[in-house]
Formats: structure tokens, sequence, C-alpha cells
């Protein structure tokens, strides 16, 4: 299926190709303006969706693991307002504009994010901590950080010029703004260390899911498993926040898919939602290419437009 989406959204965008000329084109018999679109432009913002997509989906699984409830996601809980906060103050303190990054900040970009996704982390397990963290006081305090760092950011935008004040806005909704290679290079590491890392923490996952004190009776550090597998989500949502924005609703809605289709246990459940997630995001971002015309509508958006109703679903079901 991701291959199928892949190749139709190899179509898609403000300058159409042919399946003919697509496949002219990856096989070196495109003309230069076709392999600009097809290697400059198209393929490198649909490996960043895929990348992403896969990113936010085991973010959210591990916080909806972790947190022991089905509504988590790092969207919710502020770790992306966090990764956002931080990537707009370092541009706004070292680049003076969103405009033109060099190298070296495409590069620093992911590792800021992880600095502003942890500081909100750490905040949330701060103030949740009462002899313990337990998993209704992480997404309460969550939601409170989250407002707090979405009011910081609105002072840093009102700060900017009217063009960087939208670019920001843009991608806080959610855009895949850095459609070239070097974007995709600066955020692959993070993808293929961390998710099989996570993969090979899913019986801590399992053993979590029974509740803190029959993962202690199995001889579970709770506390520190907990940390380890949080600084996992934390650091998959801020590299994801980096060059995707703050994209809600994928973290909640790919695991929950994963769940449908594979059962509840996290060595099938993390690997499916990685994939899932990289469908959907590979997915809303043909559609709002083919909407547009173009890559202005922020996939974000998209992804809110489908992930909206179902979570308004899983909280009439969840009372």
């Amino acid at each position: 299926m991701i291959g199928f989406t892949f190749l139709l959204s190899l179509n898609m965008g403000y300058i159409r190709l042919t399946p003919s000329e697509v496949l002219q084109t990856l096989l070196g018999n495109g003309t230069e303006r076709q392999e600009l679109i097809l290697f400059d432009f198209r393929l490198p913002r649909m490996i960043l969706a895929l990348l992403i997509g896969a990113g936010l989906a085991v973010s959210g699984a591990i916080l909806q693991g972790v947190s022991q409830n089905s509504l988590a996601e790092p969207g919710i809980i502020g770790i992306n307002a966090g990764a956002g906060f931080a990537v707009v103050a370092f541009i706004f303190f070292f680049q003076g504009s969103a405009t033109g990054l060099g190298t070296i900040s495409i590069f620093m970009l992911p590792l800021f994010a992880l600095l502003g996704a942890g500081l909100a982390a750490f905040l949330i397990y701060l103030l949740a901590w009462k002899n313990g963290v337990t998993p209704i006081r992480l997404i309460l305090v969550g939601i409170g950080i989250n407002a707090a760092f979405t009011a910081a950011l609105l002072l840093f935008q009102l700060k900017m010029n009217p063009r960087d004040f939208m670019q920001a806005t843009v991608w806080l909704s959610g855009n895949i703004w850095g459609a070239n290679w070097k974007f995709v290079l600066a955020t692959l590491p993070w993808m293929i260390v961390l998710i099989p890392l996570t993969i090979f923490k899913a019986r801590v996952l399992n053993v979590m899911n029974l509740g803190d004190q029959i993962a202690v009776g199995l001889g579970v550090n709770v506390e520190r498993e907990r940390r380890m597998l949080l600084l996992f989500a934390v650091a998959l949502a801020g590299s994801s926040v980096a060059v995707g924005g703050g994209i809600a609703f994928l973290g909640l809605v790919a695991p929950h898919l994963a769940r449908r289709v594979v059962g509840v246990k996290h060595e099938a459940v993390l690997p499916t939602a990685a994939l899932l997630g990289a469908l959907i995001l590979l997915a809303a971002d043909m559609i709002a290419r083919g909407l547009q015309g173009s890559s202005e509508i922020p996939v974000g958006l998209v992804v809110s437009a489908l992930g909206a109703p179902y979570f308004i679903y899983l909280l009439i079901k969840s009372n």
C-alpha cells in the first residue's frame, strides 16, 4: 500500500507528471526539468513524509504505552509544542529569518527540537511527580504544558517580520517545509537508531501496560524504564517536528489503527504503527498537493481533518 501511494504521489503537484514520464525519469531518460522536479523537489519531500509519519506514530505508541492512556499523543501533551518553541527560538535568535537556512543550521534543527521537546518532557515529569508519576497526572500536566508552550510560541511569532510570521504559522500547523536532501539526511539517522531501539523495548511496554504494581512484581524498574521510553518518544517527536512542524493527531491515530490490525503486543504494534504513520502522512501530503496544486496547504491540516473525527470517536468511546 505504501509503494502504491508512493508511486501515485510522484505524479501529484503543481506540475503534473504522467506515469510514463515518471518512469522514464526514474530510468534516467527524463528531461532536465523532469529530473529537477522529481529528484530535487518531490522525492525528498515524500521521503521526509515517510520518516516523519513513522517517527510521530512510534512516539505516540510509546506515550500511550507509558501513560497507559489511549488518548496520549506528543501533540496533545506538549512535546510537539516544546520542540516547535525551540526551533522557532533558534531561527529567531540565531538565523534572523526562517528562509535560507545553511547546512549547519539544518543539522542543528533536530538538536534544538530535541532540547525543546526534552524541556517539555522534563517539566511534565517534574510537575506530575508525587511519590511517583501516575498516568493520569502525566496526561493532565502535559495538556497544561502544551498550552504554556503554545502561548510562548505566539509571543515569538508576534516579534517576527510578517513573512517569517506567516511561514512560522504555516509550519506550526504541520508543514514539510525542508523539501531537500539535506533535511532528509538530518532526519534519517534519528529514525534509523531510535525506532529499532524502541522496538527492542517492546516487551517492557507490554509489562508496563499491566500496571505499575504488576510490572514491579515482574522485576521491571518502572521509573527507569519510563524515563528511557519517554526519552525515545521525545527524540522521535522532536526530530519529526524539526522538519514537519506541529502535525497533530498522527501519533494518536496510527497506534490505534495498528492495535486494531495486529492486537496489543508492542512487538507488532510498534512496527505496524510506524508503517501506518508513514502511509497516512504520505497520503495526506499527496492530498494537500493535489488540492492546491502546490505545497502551500499544510499537510498537518489534512491530517487533522482526517484525525479529528477519530479523536472525537475515541473520546466518546472512553466516556
